[in-house]
């Protein structure tokens, strides 16, 4: 599967209790193993970037993610197998223009 036939996706993965900066990296790490795995196995799916939210005390509440795949499905079988949660998958749109 070639890049340009994957789609982009925004994912949402809000967390149930807020996260370290050390644990935010480990599962940084479990992620790079799943996309891995799945590539190997013929997947196509490609981590593009992710913005962190954070509380007031710096704690990690969760993430907004931008991938590209095949499909949604295998953007949730990617935060099953790192063990990270999907709170929302949606397509990316146009970005807006401004300022």
């Amino acid at each position: 599967m070639s890049d340009g036939e994957l789609t982009d996706f925004l994912i949402l993965r809000e967390l149930d209790e807020p996260i370290t900066e050390a644990e935010l990296a480990a599962a940084g790490e479990q992620s790079g193993d799943a996309l891995k795995a799945l590539r190997d196995e013929g997947v196509g799916i490609r981590w593009v970037d992710s913005e962190v939210m954070t509380n007031e005390t710096g704690d990690v509440t969760g993430t907004f993610c931008h991938y590209q795949a095949e499909d949604e499905a295998a953007v949730r079988e990617h935060g099953e197998r790192a063990g990270l949660p999907v709170t929302r998958v949606d397509r990316r749109g146009k970005p807006l223009d401004g300022e």
